[in-house]
Parts: C-alpha cells; sequence; structure tokens
C-alpha cells in the first residue's frame, strides 16, 4: 500500500529516488515480510511468541524506514542502521524456524528450502543496496 501511495504521490514528477522507493517499499517491505511471516508461521516446530513477533515486525519495519530515509536524505549511518537491524531480524527468522519440519514431507522440505532461499536472497542482497547507495549517479 505505502509504494502505491509513493508511486500516486511522485506520478507527476518521477525520480530516480522516488522509483527506487516505491519498488523497495513494494517488494522489501512488504512482499518480503509477508513472505517471511508466512514461511515462519508455516515452518516453525513451535509457534513464535506475541513479543517474538512483535519484535520481528517492529525490527523488520524500523530497519526499512531506517534505509528508506537514510537513502533519501544521504545520511549513510542511517541507511547502515537499517540493514544492521535487518540483518539481525533475517538471523531471527531462521532462529525461529530452525528444527521446524522434521517431518520429511516433499512439499516441507520445498518449503523450507524456498524459505531459506529467501533470506539468503535478503541476505545478499543488503550489502549490495548499502555499497549502492555509496555510488554517486551519473
Amino acid at each position: 500500500m505505502a509504494g502505491g501511495l509513493v508511486a500516486a504521490v511522485t506520478a507527476p514528477a518521477p525520480s530516480t529516488h522516488a522509483s527506487w522507493a516505491a519498488a523497495y517499499l513494494v517488494l522489501v517491505a512488504g512482499v518480503a515480510q509477508i513472505a517471511l511471516g508466512l514461511g515462519q508461521a508455516a515452518l516453525a516446530s513451535h509457534p513464535p511468541s506475541t513479543r517474538q513477533v512483535a519484535a520481528q515486525v517492529i525490527g523488520w519495519n524500523v530497519g526499512n524506514a531506517a534505509v528508506l530515509a537514510g537513502t533519501l536524505t544521504g545520511v549513510l549511518p542511517l541507511v547502515d542502521l537499517g540493514g544492521a537491524l535487518l540483518v539481525i531480524d533475517l538471523a531471527l527468522l531462521i532462529h525461529a524456524v530452525r528444527g521446524g519440519l522434521r517431518r520429511s514431507t516433499r512439499v516441507g522440505r520445498w518449503a523450507l528450502y524456498g524459505f531459506r532461499v529467501l533470506v539468503l536472497l535478503l541476505l545478499v542482497s543488503i550489502p549490495i543496496g548499502l555499497a549502492l547507495t555509496r555510488i554517486e549517479p551519473a
């Protein structure tokens, strides 16, 4: 929803930062968060506590807000802080699903592999994104 709002507001005067922010909000802050939450709910051997879920949601959203704000304002330490929060949150998610799906169903294994691939993709993209924020546009 936030990505669509950013796209709508910036449509009359599109910019590279506005387009990036809309895509980031949709894909990382939105779709990835939903996929990670659903994956944890389906794959964890024990349902996560309300406190654990709240910490993960807050960490993910504060981390993404810091990345967005830092990138749009050029405050690189804020971008780095946001990236660190996202890495911590991903570690919490991996920890939450360890030992899950002890049954060896084919669907269960593929779901777990898919979850791990998503986490790995996000973990690889974070340092790439942090590096890209330091590259001046031509």
